[in-house]
């Protein structure tokens, strides 16, 4: 059954619903850690590098998220979850969510503005906690091509490589900080070389030249 339902923007990761569970579980709340650090990785990400469907292995659970309209869908249940039922539950949030807050999702600053939206996801998610009720049962044998076609990979694979991604964004920053730094050194040091070399030469000039007018003047 899903354990875990988060709804995000993906520009920029903001949490926009949750499904909010009344077991404390602190598995459950580590699992949650790394949902919203796939959702700044995201927000980081490329959009033709991002899947739009994925399924993340983690431990014992499974990660299944989709992205819909600019807003991640994601939720976490037990690995022996049928990956069918979870998008098709997936899929109806999105529909619900996109016909209630679509035009919303863009202009909202605030995070979980639409918490609200907790009382149709703990609806929907009673509809998908037994696999073997006829409804279920009848969507699994469904045609499953579309998600057998869906990625899965683990979720500490996928972070480590955000955080590779971030580790190379913060060199490339720093890369090009320090080489502004040696240009502005390099123009500097090009100034006081000149200004060694043609200083004297301009003061031994204006000696002459001094020297040249006094004596054409006293000795005219």
């Amino acid at each position: 059954m899903p354990r875990l339902t988060l709804i995000a923007r993906v520009t920029d990761g903001l949490p926009l619903a949750e499904g909010l569970d009344s077991e404390k579980d602190p598995e459950i709340d580590q699992h949650k850690a790394q949902a919203k650090s796939l959702f700044k990785k995201f927000a980081t990400q490329p959009h033709p590098h991002r899947s739009e469907r994925m399924s993340l292995d983690s431990g014992r659970f499974m990660f299944h998220y989709l992205t819909e309209a600019g807003v991640c869908f994601l939720t976490l249940t037990e690995k022996g979850y049928p990956k069918k039922l979870a998008y098709q539950y997936l899929e109806e949030l999105s529909g619900e969510f996109g016909r209630l807050y679509g035009t919303q999702v863009d202009s909202v600053t605030r995070p979980y503005a639409f918490i609200k939206f907790d009382t149709f996801i703990q609806k929907t998610k009673k509809l998908y906690m037994d696999t073997r009720t006829q409804r279920n049962l009848a969507k699994l044998s469904e045609d499953l091509s579309e998600v057998h076609s869906i990625m899965t990979r683990n979720i500490q694979e996928v972070l480590g490589q955000g955080e590779k991604l971030d580790s190379m964004s913060k060199m490339s920053s720093t890369l090009a900080s320090e080489s502004k730094k040696y240009s502005s050194k390099a123009k500097d040091l090009h100034r006081q070389a000149l200004f060694k070399k043609y200083v004297p030469l301009g003061v031994v000039c204006l000696v002459v030249l001094l020297v040249l007018y006094f004596r054409a003047k006293f000795y005219s």
